[in-house]
């Protein structure tokens, strides 16, 4: 339960607060992320009830940030974003309030899930939308909080949750400009072969989440391809994009940065496939779901530097 309080609403809450405030450029927006972050501080301490505390702090800033933001541009994709740090919000709510990790777990997901939607939905506006596209994402971001909503007092919560995964990554899947920007070159590929694969991920923790909520194993699949196989393939696509944005660092791209978005996928199959049958290689999935992660944190500081030392050339 702290495990995914800490990567979820600490780290990734965090990291999406960040992003927002430097975007809206508000002093206090950065409010944010620093709760978040003590957040998260307080958790590796043991100190649930000051955790609890300062992640609803931080979502509620986060909330008002993006009322902000609403208000500055009316549009669906910044609609979707505010649902998302209200969902964060219930989150980290219910954790406060002695639910448990297990009732605040398809909140705290909701989170990052639906950023990207709003996200990728802002993409689409570069090419003609079709008709049906934004009825069919209401409907299944209304699906997707129903089954949060739902997950723990019901078992057709679990199955709506899911369902609305699976509805999402076929969304995805069918509207997303990366089906297009995958036959460019360099880093359009790059991040369209990460989204793909992520898309391809999240299909599959829709239905491992049905399957769980029906009473069926493979709950490490369900959470592991949602958390590690979509959410992190999302992170790895769109960091060498948002991190100069960002931290005003820029990124030498380059092939390598395909060595730890394979060394994910490989990693996630060996957990969650084969460790299936063998925990003993579930177990060593895991770790080198770790190593992937370090060598992606490695590969963009060394791609930083590389940039600086052409630069100076």
């Amino acid at each position: 339960g702290a495990h995914a309080a800490l990567m979820l609403s600490g780290f990734l809450g965090m990291v999406i607060a960040i992003e927002r405030a430097v975007a809206v450029r508000l002093r206090w927006a950065f409010g944010a992320p620093v709760a978040a972050g003590l957040g998260s501080l307080a958790l590796l301490a043991g100190r649930f009830e000051v955790a609890a505390a300062l992640g609803t702090i931080a979502a509620l800033v986060s909330v008002a940030v993006h009322l902000v933001v609403l208000q500055r541009q009316r549009a669906p994709h910044t609609a979707l974003l505010l649902l998302a740090s209200c969902a964060w919000l219930v989150g980290n709510v219910l954790f406060a309030v002695g639910r448990g990790p297990a009732d605040a777990l398809p909140w705290w997901f909701a989170l990052p899930v639906l950023t990207i939607a709003a996200e990728r939905l802002e993409m689409t506006r570069l090419t003609r939308r079709h008709a049906v596209a934004m009825p069919v994402l209401v409907a299944i971001v209304a699906l997707l909080l129903a089954g949060a909503a739902l997950s723990s007092s019901t078992t057709i919560g679990g199955v709506l949750f899911g369902c609305a995964l699976l509805m999402l990554a076929l969304w995805f899947g069918t509207f997303d400009i990366a089906r297009r920007t995958l036959f460019a070159k360099g880093l359009p590929r790059y991040m369209a072969v990460c989204l793909l694969t992520g898309y391809a991920w999240l299909a599959v923790a829709g239905l491992a989440w049905m399957g769980v909520a029906l009473g069926c194993p493979g709950r490490d699949l369900a959470l592991h391809a949602l958390g590690l196989g979509f959410i992190v393939s999302m992170v790895m696509g769109h960091a060498p994009v948002i991190l100069p944005a960002v931290v005003r660092v820029k990124l030498l791209f380059g092939p390598w940065f395909y060595a730890p978005l394979l060394a994910l996928h490989a990693s996630l199959l060996l957990r969650v496939v084969v460790g299936i049958w063998e925990p003993a290689l579930r177990a060593i999935g895991a770790q080198l779901n770790a190593v992937a992660l370090l060598l992606f944190a490695i590969t963009v500081v060394l791609s930083a530097i590389a940039w600086g030392r052409r630069k100076a050339v």
